[in-house]
């Protein structure tokens, strides 16, 4: 072990962090996938507890890895952190609070309507709107003063990638909104039963939420220019709906002693620098906060307490000969891919693990061999024209844009449904399209319009965050069951089907050599073989150890790698590749055969 990880870990000294200085009773963490919103918020939530105060660390994040970090199982219920007296946690599990959302509302009809009509009802309530509504309906209940919170100082609040807290954040007026202008007659019918009752909870939310003496928002990035692009954007987002109370925390940048005789440790710190130096505008406002990159894999009480320190000293020994690490590049899956000829391949995963620019990679080498490829992403926050930097012979690019397709969906109805309504049928059915749910069928249809093309041509998806793309899934199967429960014994084909079907659909989860990131991979893969989905083949992202790093901060990390790229290949995948760290960003259909090529 490095003399300087000795000392950091029996000596610690917390940082001045300007997020915690006089906090409010709510925090929130939000930011892109992979930049340490788990570890930053469970950090700040032991210092606040071991400060004195009763702190409750909840996670909104479908995928939530909260439990992973400390060890312990939490699940849907208020845990002790035994560990840390003072500290409690709760993971809103989006799928446990849907169910007892539906045998709420089920509940009263239940031996009182015909089982057909409450068939019909739990059928309405089985999609992902609903899923959303109930863990939304959890969280609402958090930020009003009840007794379920009443003995709290602080709630902490790890929450989702940024598209999906966004989304979020806005659904406490967005639904308001909605009961307020009054309910339509459709999509919404079942979830709206249990909303109607709820309308003074979600206002005090929405006032809660905008009350910067009681609320803030704290934005956790990297140093990387699209990191921080990105976390400019949320910024302006999070703002534009009153929530202004805002701190910013730069996770995880690379001391520059580690860049003295490493040339790549060097690359990275001159691309850092690089980002920090040019950050948006409207973030130089903001107090600001740096955390420095750790050695360690954060997970446990002992690493967390320690994360929020100060850096390690300059002094350092030397790291030793790089690591030689031998396995399979991603080259070797893209040949079993293109062998095809055609077929849809997703990329899933944790937020900041590289799926939009592994996706990148993958369709631009089909491209490169003269297949016709659609290369396109649900991820809100992802940005494929950013990574290919110029149009591509055989390539076409889209993005599956919630905002937009909801409109188009909007359109299409109010075309045909409303074509021979009267004014007031039409307003009607305009109040029901103004609904939150609506968004839910829009974007299912536009991802069920992509994987139809795969049948003549290759489709490379680049997915949304892990709990976004199951929640998406989600609707898939409740797609499929209505059309399975109409149809009958009748032939049919659905989107989940072709999902289900290895020879039409590849799907690659990417991941990291680290502990959480390979726990999280490891659920993910479980939630889709519950689906009927097998994953095709696992891509551990990003590798250090397969690099060569020389810096001994990059090289205890590098060794911290090779156990979890074990794991992978013992336990995990059927097949695997590992794409190493490279010192220049993979932008451009150049530098993206170079990473496809291996």
């Amino acid at each position: 072990m490095l003399r300087w990880q000795q000392v950091l870990l029996t000596n610690p000294k917390g940082l001045s962090l300007k997020f915690l200085e006089r906090p409010p009773r709510y925090l929130f963490f939000t930011g892109k996938g992979g930049v340490g919103k788990t570890s930053i918020a469970c950090a700040a939530s032991i210092r606040l507890a071991e400060s004195g105060k009763r702190v409750l660390l909840v996670s909104t994040d479908p995928a939530s890895n909260v439990g992973q970090v400390f060890g312990l199982a939490i699940g849907n219920r208020i845990t002790d952190i035994a560990s840390i007296p003072g500290l409690s946690a709760l993971e809103i599990d989006p799928q446990a609070a849907a169910q007892v959302y539906r045998d709420r509302i089920v509940g009263p009809v239940r031996g009182m309507l015909p089982e057909s009509v409450v068939d019909g009802i739990e059928e309405q309530l089985s999609g992902a709107c609903t899923t959303e509504i109930a863990a939304f309906d959890e969280f609402t209940a958090l930020l009003i003063d009840s007794t379920l919170t009443q003995e709290y100082d602080h709630i902490v609040f790890d929450t989702a990638p940024t598209g999906h807290t966004i989304r979020l954040l806005q659904l406490p007026g967005a639904w308001s909104g909605f009961l307020e202008e009054g309910k339509g007659d459709a999509s919404c019918l079942g979830p709206l039963a249990g909303l109607e009752k709820q309308r003074a909870q979600y206002k005090a939310a929405v006032d809660a939420l905008a009350d910067g003496s009681r609320t803030r928002l704290i934005l956790v990035a990297r140093a990387q220019q699209a990191t921080l692009q990105e976390v400019a954007r949320t910024h302006e987002e999070l703002a534009a709906i009153g929530l202004r109370q805002q701190h910013l925390v730069i996770n995880g940048i690379l001391p520059r002693i580690e860049s003295a005789s490493d040339p790549l440790a060097a690359a990275i710190f001159r691309r850092e620098q690089s980002a920090l130096n040019n950050i948006p505008a409207v973030l130089k406002e903001l107090p600001c906060d740096r955390v420095m990159l750790k050695p360690f894999n954060l997970v446990g009480v002992d690493a967390l307490r320690h994360l929020l320190t100060e850096k390690p000293s300059e002094s350092q020994e030397d790291a030793g000969a790089p690591i030689e690490l031998a396995g399979p590049g991603i080259a070797e899956l893209v040949d079993d891919i293109a062998a095809d000829g055609h077929g849809l391949v997703m990329l899933m995963g944790k937020g900041g693990v590289g799926k939009t620019t592994l996706a990148a990679a993958i369709a631009v080498e089909l491209a490169h061999r003269g297949l016709r490829v659609h290369l396109t992403t649900s991820d809100p926050a992802a940005h494929l024209t950013e990574t290919l930097s110029g149009p591509i012979d055989n390539l076409t690019v889209s993005r599956i844009d919630p905002h937009v397709e909801t409109e188009r969906y909007r359109q299409r109805v109010l075309k045909t449904k409303g074509a021979n309504l009267d004014a007031e049928g039409r307003a009607l059915l305009e109040e029901d399209l103004r609904s939150p749910c609506t968004e839910e069928i829009a974007v299912f249809q536009a991802f069920s319009h992509v994987i139809r093309e795969a049948g003549r041509q290759f489709v490379v998806m680049d997915t949304a965050p892990t709990g976004h793309t199951l929640l998406l899934l989600d609707a898939t199967g409740a797609y499929h069951r209505e059309v399975a429960r109409q149809m009958g014994s009748m032939h049919f084909t659905t989107p989940m089907m072709q999902l289900q079907d290895e020879k039409q659909t590849k799907v690659l989860i990417v991941t990291l050599a680290e502990t959480t990131p390979v726990l999280e991979a490891s659920n993910l893969q479980d939630d889709l073989r519950r689906a009927g989905i097998e994953p095709w083949a696992w891509i551990i992202n990003n590798s250090i150890a397969a690099a060569g790093a020389r810096s001994p901060l990059l090289h205890q990390r590098a060794l911290n790698e090779t156990a979890e790229i074990g794991i992978v290949a013992s336990r995990h995948a059927k097949r695997y590749a590992v794409v190493p760290l490279l010192k220049d960003e993979p932008a451009g259909a150049e530098r993206l055969l170079e990473l496809s090529a291996g």
